[in-house]
């Protein structure tokens, strides 16, 4: 047990160099383009590494833009924010997720549940330890797994 989540945060700390590395290398020059390597990398870090804050502040610069899908159209047919709770940002990096996933070739079912568990994990972020957020959450959860196959 102790022997694999040391592997996981050694494979974690890793994909971070890598990311890290490619986004100094690739702050350079504004035509540098990650290898097909370093731009799964970069993703992936982006998805699952950072803070949602620091997500946001990232989609805000929109750094390698002609490789990477910053688009989203938000929580789509949902309410950006219900009851007040504001899930666009949760949404926007789900978005991301999903959109660079296909253009990257990786979109599994496996994938997109784990997609879809940090799209919770952003959400959860948003609502503290409100229960009527998270029971929101739970529905807007809910959703992407019943209708987010396609």
């Amino acid at each position: 047990m102790a022997t694999s989540t040391l592997r996981r945060a050694a494979r974690g700390a890793i994909a971070s160099v890598t990311a890290a590395t490619a986004i100094v290398l690739g702050a350079g020059t504004a035509s540098a383009e990650l290898s097909p390597s370093q731009l799964v990398s970069v993703t992936d870090t982006y998805l699952y590494s950072y803070s949602l804050n620091s997500f946001i502040s990232t989609r805000n610069a929109r750094p390698y833009a002609t490789q990477l899908d910053w688009s989203s159209d938000a929580c789509s047919y949902s309410p950006d924010n219900p009851f007040g709770y504001n899930f666009t940002p949760a949404c926007h990096r789900h978005d991301f997720g999903y959109r660079n996933y296909k253009r990257q070739g990786r979109f599994t079912e496996t994938t997109r549940l784990r997609i879809d568990n940090q799209f919770k994990t952003d959400m959860y972020t948003v609502c503290g330890s409100s229960w009527t957020c998270r029971r929101t959450a739970d529905v807007y959860y809910s959703a992407v797994r019943e209708f987010g196959r396609s």
